[in-house]
């Protein structure tokens, strides 16, 4: 089957090449509307499709980010995911959008592949582990966002949940209501992953304020497989927490999957707050409060800067963290 080009276009719509490059980029301003129907309709006789790979030669630019996520089955990396792809869409950008699944490996694959795809920048939600490659794109300038996530030593400005302050403002609800053994569970923090680190701290920072002691036992952070067992350890000590604050929405799952098989009751026998707004916390029996992040507003501000540094308004590098406060939204499970 003949590819259908550009030459054919203009034939067909009886104009010149030029005018059907100015039609394919958008520029209207001196076009008669009778001559864009004409071209219109040449492309849809036609079948017409532009040449993007051959545009992207010619502009330097394929008008396409990728966008790496730690882990996919987190409700926030696909709230972020939405919000960036609805500032692209605006602005006529595409986003490919990879998982690396805390895999240092997998994101060095997907980073390489997409730099290679010619994608004009990257969003990632790092693992951390990749920190020479970081640098190593730094040093060509080439437009990097973290989210989530900071990592130490590289200059990449980060979006990032005031994460200190979402445990303190939910350890103080606890408090509020009465409750004194407050525990926490957070998926590991082996990798040093700074969301968990942060929440871990906020919530003994909390507890110190407030004059409440930090029982070890009460903190545990593990690998998903590994969280039912530390629950078990938990319950089983001789004064067993009576209010729980998970770390993040994979957390609370496993919480809630360990309250329901040993019928332990919310809040009457355990008090629980979750950190992100889980799409099904408002109708889960009894309702869970959250402490949520404005997840749309992040992945907004992460798409901006880093089309700011694609169209050159931005080539400084800077660590610099830009930090969004969490919001309590109170329910019925505590």
């Amino acid at each position: 089957m003949k590819t259908v080009t550009i030459s054919d276009v203009a034939k067909h719509a009886e104009v010149s090449k030029s005018t059907i490059s100015q039609y394919l980029n958008k520029r209207y301003d001196y076009m008669a509307e009778k001559t864009k129907q004409r071209i219109e309709a040449a492309i849809e006789d036609l079948g017409y499709q532009p040449n993007i790979v051959a545009r992207s030669l010619k502009q330097k630019s394929t008008t396409t980010i990728g966008v790496i996520v730690a882990n996919i089955l987190h409700e926030f990396s696909t709230q972020v995911i939405r919000a960036i792809e609805d500032v692209c869409h605006e602005l006529d950008f595409h986003i490919i959008v990879c998982n690396a699944d805390d895999d240092p490996t997998k994101e060095k694959k997907y980073i390489d592949m997409l730099r290679a795809k010619q994608v004009d920048g990257l969003i990632i939600f790092p693992t951390g582990d990749n920190v020479a490659l970081y640098k190593r794109m730094i040093s060509i300038n080439y437009p990097v966002i973290f989210v989530d996530r900071s990592v130490p030593d590289v200059p990449v400005p980060s979006i990032m949940l005031d994460n200190e302050m979402a445990s303190k403002v939910a350890v103080e609800h606890f408090i509020e209501k009465g409750y004194r053994r407050i525990g926490i569970v957070t998926t590991s923090i082996i990798k040093n992953v700074s969301p968990r680190v942060e929440r871990i701290n906020g919530y003994k920072k909390a507890l110190k304020e407030k004059g409440l002691p930090v029982v070890p036992e009460y903190i545990q952070s593990l690998e998903i497989d590994q969280i039912q067992t530390g629950l078990k350890q938990m319950f089983e000590s001789a004064d067993p927490p009576e209010a729980i604050l998970a770390g993040n929405d994979l957390a609370l799952i496993e919480i809630l999957k360990y309250t329901k098989e040993h019928q332990i009751k919310t809040p009457e026998s355990l008090a629980l707050i979750g950190i992100d707004d889980v799409s099904f916390a408002s109708f889960y029996s009894p309702s869970l409060t959250t402490i949520a992040q404005p997840t749309f507003e992040m992945g907004k501000k992460a798409a901006e800067l880093l089309l700011e540094k694609i169209q050159k308004r931005d080539d400084e590098h800077t660590q610099h963290v830009h930090r969004f406060e969490p919001t309590l939204i109170e329910r019925s499970s505590c």
